[in-house]
């Protein structure tokens, strides 16, 4: 069985995300069937195939969580000696040796990837560059418009 990277905020997040699930919204489909049911004639009840489709949909999303915290190999890198080399969980600073344009990046595993957020997936392409580099070596990342070059500038364990 594969496992897969996450850090503790990631594997936290799954893990409220599956209890909120389960303890609100399970039982509050469960009561909608039960309402809908009682209005009638189930072909062609709209109440009732609406909330059967939602509870599939949650049910699978219920087993999904399930599937990818068994297989999650939790890392929580605060319990990691800094040594100023990249893995994963560390955030990285790092800036364009052209414009000086500094970015600031935690490698993350796949689920919980969200530019926006500044979390990034330990297999895009930025993150595998700068996996196994140090402060100060110089990366190149092969982006769409062609080769970028960074400068790590800082890796830290938050």
């Amino acid at each position: 069985m594969i496992k897969y990277p996450m850090t503790v905020q990631g594997a936290r997040a799954l893990e409220e995300e599956h209890a909120h699930l389960t303890k609100v919204v399970r039982p509050k489909l469960s009561q909608d069937i039960g309402t809908a049911r009682e209005l009638g004639d189930l072909k062609e009840n709209a109440e009732y195939h609406a909330a059967r489709e939602q509870q599939g949909m949650v049910e699978a999303r219920i087993r999904d969580i399930e599937g990818r915290l068994q297989n999650a190999v939790v890392i929580d890198v605060t319990t990691i000696e800094p040594t100023g080399k990249v893995i994963f969980g560390t955030t990285v600073e790092i800036a364009n040796t052209e414009t000086d344009e500094r970015l600031k990046y935690q490698i993350v595993g796949e689920d919980e990837a969200d530019i926006k957020a500044g979390k990034i997936s330990v297999g895009s392409p930025i993150a595998r560059a700068l996996v196994g580099k140090e402060e100060g070596d110089i990366v190149v990342v092969k982006t769409p418009s062609g080769p970028v070059e960074y400068e790590i500038v800082q890796v830290e364990h938050l």
